[in-house]
């Protein structure tokens, strides 16, 4: 049985995540800052904020201990504001980076070294399109996940020869509260660069490893670990590329 990690599970597209991995018979460990509503035999919760160090390896350390091996980690906690970057507080930049950058990188690191041990794992961190977009009004998120692409690709590199996997995607708008606040004419700008012109959707993301025809059960986690040469777009162990879900390459590798 699969052991998948994946943080910010309480609502949006953690929730579905980890209700779909439910479905097909996975072990999830999932957390939030506060308590979850999915009830389920093979869920365990635990309430934490992702850029609290010593909460971050509890979790990870209990995950390994009760099912002993992890097998992908989804870094899917995110927090997003919607400023001017002359308007931004310092105390709303430093939040965004504890939770989209610092968070991924307390759960990479302390899943990966489960991992490295098995000689096997897959790890997908979660960036946006507005980080290749730089999209007026969101400075602030889009530096954050722009850092985690960057580090992401830094990361397939140092453990690739482990056996372990480390890419990221970067979703389209998708109607969750992360983008409640963003203007109509935002969104509608980001629209306009993207191959497919309206919002995602809960169920684009479910079916991401059946647009690239997924080997594995590990969907998207095992997909983005596999090599599609003559798309562009798939990062071999030593590789990464930064993925949108209507199939553009955002980065090159």
């Amino acid at each position: 049985m699969y052991v998948v990690i994946i943080t910010g599970t309480r609502k949006g597209i953690g929730n579905e995540l980890a209700n779909y991995y439910l479905e097909k018979g996975f072990i999830v460990a999932g957390c939030s800052r506060k308590k979850s509503s999915i009830e389920h035999e093979n869920y365990r919760h635990f309430m934490l904020d992702v850029s609290d160090e010593a909460l971050v390896k509890d979790m990870v350390k209990s995950v390994k201990k009760d099912f002993g091996k992890i097998d992908a980690l989804i870094n899917n906690a995110g927090i997003a504001s919607m400023n001017h970057s002359l308007t931004t507080p310092y105390d709303t930049l430093k939040n965004i980076f504890e939770t989209n950058m610092f968070g991924t990188f307390l759960f990479y690191r302390e899943v990966a070294k489960v991992m490295v041990r098995k000689n096997y794992g897959r790890i997908i961190n979660f960036s946006t399109v507005a980080a290749g977009i730089r999209l007026e009004g969101e400075a602030s998120y889009a530096a954050s996940k722009a850092a985690v692409a960057n580090f992401t690709q830094t990361a397939a590199k140092e453990l690739g020869e482990f056996g372990v996997t480390v890419n990221a995607i970067a979703p389209t708008p998708v109607k969750t509260d992360l983008i409640r606040n963003v203007p109509e004419d935002k969104l509608n700008k980001l629209f306009e660069y993207q191959a497919i012109k309206r919002f995602g959707t809960f169920e684009d993301i479910k079916n991401f490893r059946n647009k690239f025809s997924i080997p594995m059960v590990l969907d998207s986690a095992a997909a983005l670990g596999s090599t599609y040469e003559d798309m562009g777009l798939g990062a071999s162990s030593a590789d990464v590329s930064v993925l949108s879900f209507n199939g553009n390459k955002l980065q090159p590798s």
